[in-house]
């Protein structure tokens, strides 16, 4: 079964808790990290933004990728969220398992 490692940022840490939570909750997710805020820096609609965010690692099997990014998307409080997925090419196999497991897949 092939492994999904997915980011996401959230605009403050509250709001990447409920998110995590809702993520392990739905079983669409088997870990979530939430990390150190770090700075942002893009343009967003002609304007120059620089904001705060907390970057989020969630960790599913790809065949719960759709029910993840429904999710992500439902309790995302951004217009348009960042969601990106990175096949994991390796990994301790039991981990790998463990997240299988954790997401009823």
């Amino acid at each position: 079964m092939s492994t999904l490692l997915v980011l996401t940022n959230l605009p403050d840490r509250a709001a990447a808790e409920r998110l995590a939570d809702a993520l392990i909750e739905k079983r669409v997710a088997a870990c979530v990290n939430i990390l150190a805020p770090c700075r942002s820096v893009y343009r967003w609609k002609g304007a120059l933004q620089r904001d705060e965010e907390h970057p989020m690692l969630i960790k599913t099997p790809a065949d719960r990728y759709p029910a993840l990014e429904a999710a992500i998307r439902a309790g995302h409080p951004y217009e348009l969220p960042e969601i990106i997925a990175v096949s994991v090419e390796r990994g301790l196999p039991a981990y790998l398992d463990w997240i299988a497991a954790e997401t009823g897949a």
